[in-house]
């Protein structure tokens, strides 16, 4: 059938159970470990999000550095590095299968930061203060 998409499906409890498992052994390891990569060299690293595929095989995890300084560097040291980390995973977190892992850069830190600046933007200008968050 050319031409026919699939809707994307929503994640299975299992795929949120295993994700929220690999992101927290994630965390841990990048606190713990130390990298001989240069662009790792003391950068704490935030792991937001690990999304799971539905067969469980490939992961990808979200990250942000500390302070956000250097992402794209960051992002491409660990994924340089994945493969080690995905052996140190392996016996952290008891699966059959350990997922092969992309990181990608979390930007929705920058996104929220910026849609409250318009929302910000927007009351000022209408002279109310009703948007008061610090």
């Amino acid at each position: 059938m050319a031409g026919t998409r699939q809707a994307k499906r929503p994640a299975s409890k299992r795929q949120l159970r295993v994700g929220e498992e690999m992101r927290h052994a994630l965390a841990d390891l990048l606190t713990r470990e130390t990298f001989r990569d240069p662009d790792l060299a003391g950068v704490s690293v935030t792991v937001t999000e690990v999304s799971m595929s539905p067969d469980l095989k490939n992961a990808s995890a979200f990250v942000t550095p500390l302070g956000g300084e250097n992402a794209a560097a960051v992002v491409a040291a660990l994924n340089r590095c994945s493969t080690y980390i995905r052996t140190l995973l392996a016996r952290a977190v008891p699966l059959r299968n350990t997922p092969r892992i992309t990181f990608k850069s979390d930007d929705s830190f920058e996104q929220a930061s910026r849609i409250d600046s318009l929302l910000r933007q927007v009351a000022a200008e209408q002279g109310s203060d009703d948007i008061d968050r610090d």
